[in-house]
């Protein structure tokens, strides 16, 4: 059987085509954090809901990097785990996030 660039793509290893998938726990752990610093708290809880969200969606984006069933999760992962290094780097770089 001749695979094309679209089973590579979106086929998982039953032959079947997933896009998305229902959230696992790294990914409902950075939404409930992320929904979280929405409320206004103090430095020190919003600080620890952002490590808690960054966190969490570093995992999700590893495990998706090197589990993924398919070549778009694994891009996936490799795009949004290249996203949350580079946004933390921006905020370390103007301030808002200080390093001590």
């Amino acid at each position: 059987m001749n695979t094309t660039l679209f089973d590579k793509l979106f086929r998982d290893a039953n032959g079947e085509i997933v896009i998305a998938q229902a959230p696992n726990l790294p990914l409902i752990v950075w939404l409930a954090a992320s929904l979280l610093k929405l409320i206004d708290t103090n430095k020190d809880i919003d600080l620890g809901l952002d490590i808690l969200a960054a966190g969490s969606l570093f995992i999700w984006a590893i495990q998706e990097l090197f589990q993924g069933v398919n070549y778009f999760r694994r891009g996936l992962g490799a795009i949004v785990l290249i996203w949350l290094i580079a946004s933390k780097i921006q905020q370390v770089a103007t301030g808002e996030v200080a390093l001590q």
